[in-house]
């Protein structure tokens, strides 16, 4: 399929013990037998072979050669791996030497988009390997893992499945009127099948933006009046002093941001000026952004002083985040207590019972996220395409309108899901994706 061979060091651009470089394509073992002077182009699949990897009449270093044969090798081409020493030098300069023999360097993300080329990978793979790469915690690793084994195209197939059989059945209907009474089939076989589908569809979506919210964090702003310990709950929760805490209300005139694994969710911490009225227009221009930061986040922990009683301001606070998801939490339970509700003693490290009310809350997306959904919102957005297209067929139906007009949504649909797993992705998708990838994958 590809002209070229093409090469490209896989391992980090750093000191180590060992680098690798990879080369693959119809030259590849070629190229390699010429680099180390011992002929593995008649060399079996699976394979290892020493050699001395030479320019000119100069060794260079001592290596190892793996020896792949296409189709059963990565990217389903001939491919040699070359083991060397991990200098920085040393690595550059045998990757030189492949180029010197007829190797082109390897875009980013160009070897696993010939595997997905070649067949042995579908698009949804391949963002696995890129996300198994890139995985932080558990969650999102095993997340890959579940891409790599093809766990999307389990999913979408029998939503693809019963989208061709309704486009099918339309077009059997309209090229055959004769078999089939039309008003018949729009009313009791398609639309309610159709209708079927959407709901498959949609708590799909639902799971997969729930899974994706868990592997990203969540987005959380700390919010109270001044002087409630918000900063002293940041740091807690960071086990580091990265807020400065004074007993001066309004110390805090910025966001300070900081992330933290709690039950096996991210959260991403924002702690926010205190929200008061206030003159001082340094710190006026704080509270408005704490009021953004409010706007774009996914959970409100919402700080209250367990040493005074609720006043105007705390009421203001409890309105203002009363549709949002939050976490109303007491503070200074080292002054007083509260019987019903989270109390904490943020300037004590005592937080623990917030830790336990955050993983309760998350306990069910955390399952969600470790389980088979859509991984990342290029996926979703495309399971979005695909359900508002359908939407708009079913209301073509429900309008009465020509089925051949109907099918054109339908297809539409079809289109949109089967470019998840790249089955009908466009050459301009595919740049985009793989040149997200690391040189060398």
């Amino acid at each position: 399929m590809f002209q070229n061979t093409i090469a490209a060091i896989s391992t980090a651009d750093a000191v180590g013990a060992v680098s690798m470089i990879r080369i693959s394509g119809d030259e590849a073992l070629a190229i390699a037998s010429r680099m180390i002077r011992k002929d593995l182009t008649t060399a079996k699949g699976y394979t290892i072979h020493y050699g001395t990897v030479m320019d000119g009449d100069e060794p260079v270093d001592e290596v190892l050669v793996s020896v792949f044969r296409g189709p059963h090798s990565y990217t389903g081409e001939d491919t040699a791996e070359i083991s060397c020493h991990g200098g920085i030098y040393i690595t550059r300069r045998v990757l030189s030497i492949a180029l010197g023999l007829g190797c082109t360097m390897a875009r980013k993300g160009e070897f696993t988009e010939r595997a997905f080329l070649n067949g042995k990978m579908d698009l949804a793979q391949a963002e696995g390997v890129n996300d198994l790469i890139l995985a932080k915690d558990r969650i999102q690793a095993k997340s890959a893992v579940h891409s790599l084994k093809g766990s999307v195209a389990r999913l979408l197939e029998p939503l693809e499945e019963e989208l061709t059989q309704i486009i099918a059945n339309i077009e059997v209907n309209i090229d055959y009127p004769e078999y089939d009474d039309i008003h018949q089939l729009t009313e009791e076989e398609i639309l309610p099948a159709a209708e079927r589908w959407l709901v498959q569809i949609r708590k799909l979506i639902e799971e997969a933006q729930s899974a994706v919210t868990v592997r990203e964090g969540i987005d959380t702003v700390i919010l109270g009046k001044p002087n409630v310990g918000k900063s002293s709950l940041l740091n807690a929760l960071l086990e580091e002093d990265k807020a400065i805490v004074t007993e001066i209300a309004g110390t805090t005139r910025d966001l300070v941001e900081g992330a933290v694994r709690v039950g096996g969710v991210t959260l991403n911490l924002i702690d926010t000026a205190g929200i008061r009225e206030s003159e001082d227009r340094v710190e006026k221009i704080g509270i408005q952004k704490s009021i953004e930061a409010l706007e774009k986040a996914k959970l409100v922990i919402l700080m209250l002083d367990a040493s005074k009683e609720t006043d105007e301001d705390d009421r203001k606070l409890l309105e203002m985040t009363e549709n949002r998801p939050r976490i109303i939490v007491y503070n200074k339970s080292d002054i007083r207590s509260v019987e019903n509700g989270i109390s904490i003693s943020a300037l004590n490290r005592d937080i623990s019972s917030l830790t336990d009310a955050l993983r309760a809350l998350f306990e069910k997306e955390l399952l969600t996220a470790e389980s088979d959904t859509l991984n990342n919102e290029r996926q979703i957005g495309l399971a979005l395409q695909a359900e508002q297209s359908m939407k708009d067929a079913v209301q073509a139906l429900k309008d009465g309108m020509e089925l051949d007009l109907v099918t054109i949504d339908l297809e539409n649909s079809w289109r949109a899901l089967r470019e998840i797993t790249g089955k009908a992705g466009s050459e301009d998708l595919l740049d985009e994706i793989f040149s997200r990838f690391c040189l060398g994958k």
